[in-house]
């Protein structure tokens, strides 16, 4: 068969396994179809598919396949980040800024420590950091992986709880639209590379001189120019981005949250991320997966490591991530007097991973600051975070609404 062949062998895997096994199972209560999505990349990886039957994944996702496929993933986050970026209300969070800054603070610091402590402690041994990863780099990496919210995650669990548009709802989403901002700063600062500190200036000053430019622009276009304008420059964007040292998605980032949400009309955005998720995200997931790693170095030996220690890291992460989460919106429920329940239903709900965390680690792997092991209990750490959220959140949210009335 040809390259093209067998890249349509394996797009037709890659959307009608996980969408089957989600309608199958019929528990989008506990596991929407974006989280059986990546469990499906985990599973059509290397550590499950390649070690069952290690002569059909060679021949479905050779590496002419592979390559094709990451193509359509790079484009699929950009597009993701972006839009993520492009729906930031800063304007709102500002405008409510002692709530949100005490709140965003105290949710993003707390798990941030903890769960830099269980990095340190996972760093001590062999097998977690990445070739060409600091131990202050790992830490930091693996502790703000812990303390991201998911922010489209978000909208959309808050979408089937059918609390999205309401006071809650918008609070909610100002908290996690600060930390977001925080995560990709992070993250920026992680990888600055002081071999390259020229290129990443140059950059951040030539950004800065073309969103002022642009944002001039698009207040003088018809919003159906501003949708093909905001794609050349995100695609200008992440090059100038990866070329500085940085990582294409933090200039995807960028290039969104420097364009004001109500140039694009909600509609379209709203329907732009849900062809994004129905369409090309699942590819972005599937070559996830293929970067899954279980113990087993890329030089073929055991660096001991294995299933069980993976899975005990995940769940070592698990711990502070969602610890650190509630433990620090109680915090802040204490400091600004919520009404009782509140501080719970936040917090589960903030403590979401899923998509933006998983785009974060993505990138600290191909910087190589972890390894595939770190990576791919982050990834199960994330998974397990997600699929806790609705099954908790869902009586709580009954129990405040039963106070309040």
């Amino acid at each position: 068969m040809g390259t093209s062949e067998i890249f349509l062998i394996a797009l037709t895997i890659i959307l009608a396994v996980p969408w089957l096994a989600w309608r199958l199972l019929d528990r989008d209560d506990h596991a929407p179809l974006v989280v059986v999505q990546i469990v499906g990349g985990i599973l059509l990886g290397p550590g499950v598919l390649g070690a069952v039957y290690p002569a059909y994944y060679a021949f479905v996702f050779n590496p002419q396949v592979i390559g094709a496929l990451n193509g359509v993933a790079w484009w699929a986050v950009s597009l993701f980040v972006f839009i993520a970026g492009v729906e930031l209300d800063l304007a709102d969070a500002w405008g409510n800024a002692r709530e949100t800054l005490v709140t965003a603070s105290c949710a993003l610091l707390t798990p941030l420590v903890l769960g830099a402590l269980a990095a340190a402690g996972l760093l001590t041994m062999s097998g977690w950091l990445g070739a060409k990863g600091t131990w202050r780099q790992g830490v930091a990496g693996i502790g703000m992986a812990c303390a991201v919210t998911a922010l489209p995650i978000l909208v959309l669990l808050m979408e089937k709880l059918g609390i999205f548009r309401t006071p809650l709802g918008q609070r909610m989403l100002r908290y996690a639209s600060m930390d977001d901002v925080a995560i990709w700063g992070v993250l920026a600062l992680i990888l600055l590379d002081w071999q390259r500190i020229g290129r990443q200036g140059l950059f951040l000053a030539g950004f800065a001189l073309a969103a002022w430019a642009l944002r001039r622009l698009m207040v003088r276009v018809r919003e159906d120019d501003r949708w093909h304008i905001a794609l050349i420059w995100l695609a200008a964007v992440g090059f100038a981005a990866d070329w500085s040292g940085l990582h294409f998605m933090v200039g995807a980032f960028l290039a969104g949250a420097v364009l004001d949400a109500h140039w694009f009309e909600q509609g379209r955005r709203d329907a732009f991320r849900h062809f994004l998720l129905l369409a090309v995200m699942p590819v972005f997931f599937l070559s996830t997966g293929l970067r899954t790693h279980w113990g087993e170095s890329s030089g073929g030996q055991l660096g001991g490591l294995g299933l069980p220690a993976v899975i005990g890291a995940a769940l070592l992460l698990l711990v502070a991530s969602v610890a650190g989460k509630l433990a620090g919106v109680h915090l802040a429920g204490r400091i600004l007097g919520w009404q009782k329940g509140e501080a719970g239903v936040i917090g589960w709900m903030l403590q979401t991973k899923a998509l933006i965390m998983i785009i974060f680690v993505n990138v600290l792997l191909d910087k190589q600051i972890i390894t595939p092991e770190a990576f791919t209990a982050l990834l199960l750490m994330a998974v397990m975070s997600t699929m806790l959220t609705m099954p908790i959140v869902r009586p709580r949210l009954r129990r405040l609404a039963s106070a309040e009335s």
